[in-house]
């Protein structure tokens, strides 16, 4: 934000952030029983997305890189998870969260191209 580095540019981040302010949306419709449970663990990982990208872009070691991008892909793993648990338990409709899902598509494609490079 106030340092205006490179990262800010990358796709991958911008898919990141976008898919972390979806995850935000969906946790309003999220019952008060799951305020401990799932809705911590969705922002927690949709959160540590978009952290983890902008902590493995500042990194000079390839290797250190690519360890956190693969963090980072799985919080997003970690969120395809949780949607099929708001699916199951009946809070959300599937439907209602094809945004959210196209954002885990983008970003864990995105992420895996960063770890072939």
């Amino acid at each position: 934000m106030f340092l205006n580095l490179n990262h800010y540019k990358l796709d991958v981040y911008k898919s990141a952030k976008e898919l972390r302010l979806e995850c935000y949306k969906i946790l309003s419709g999220l019952p008060d029983s799951e305020r401990f449970n799932l809705t911590d663990q969705i922002r927690r990982a949709s959160t540590s997305v978009v952290l983890n990208i902008t902590e493995g872009c500042s990194r000079k070691s390839e290797t250190e890189r690519k360890r956190y991008f693969e963090i980072a892909r799985g919080s997003v793993i970690e969120l395809d998870s949780c949607m099929d648990i708001v699916v199951e338990c009946d809070y959300i409709k599937k439907e209602n969260l094809e945004k959210a899902g196209s954002l885990i598509k983008t970003s864990f494609v995105l992420l895996s191209g960063m770890l072939k490079s």
